[in-house]
């Protein structure tokens, strides 16, 4: 495990051959699988899970309720959300956030609303504002995201299987 002397982690489970660069914030009760890459400024709350294999780049904030599988891309600047009805200094009883199923990818600059699930091996375009859940193996895009098309069974398949490599 590396952790850069310029981050900030309080969380004693950070599995074996995780890297998490500087300026990264991982509170106490997180959890960080093995051989992630968790990028310069990013956070990851107290109660978030995050599987092995997780790529999480530069400006991601992985609020609480998060749970994260394993063998996911997260893109830069990527928007995790966790309260259906926010307001300044009036917190829910409970925090709603994301699930983000294996093998999954997140664009850049995407952003995800509270209580949503991406399926298993699906992918989410780049700036995507993703409002319902969306379907294992589907590319969404655009705002709101919007099924474009369902990966192939023989792309499922070579994907899955560089996965286990």
């Amino acid at each position: 495990m590396f952790i850069h002397h310029f981050a900030d982690v309080s969380s004693e489970q950070i599995g074996h051959g995780t890297r998490i660069w500087q300026f990264a914030v991982v509170l106490k009760g997180a959890v960080v699988g093995q051989d992630c890459n968790i990028c310069a400024h990013t956070l990851i709350e107290h109660d978030v899970v995050v599987g092995d294999r997780v790529t999480v780049k530069s400006g991601v904030f992985l609020w609480a309720g998060t749970k994260i599988g394993n063998d996911v891309f997260i893109g830069p600047n990527a928007t995790f959300t966790n309260d259906v009805f926010p307001r300044s200094k009036k917190y829910p009883t409970e925090f709603v956030g994301v699930v983000v199923e294996d093998g999954a990818s997140i664009g850049a600059n995407s952003t995800l609303l509270p209580g949503i699930r991406i399926g298993q091996g699906a992918m989410v375009g780049a700036g995507a504002v993703v409002t319902k859940d969306v379907p294992a193996w589907a590319v969404v895009a655009g705002n709101p995201a919007r099924v474009l098309r369902v990966i192939e069974h023989t792309e499922q398949s070579s994907q899955t299987e560089a996965g286990k490599q």
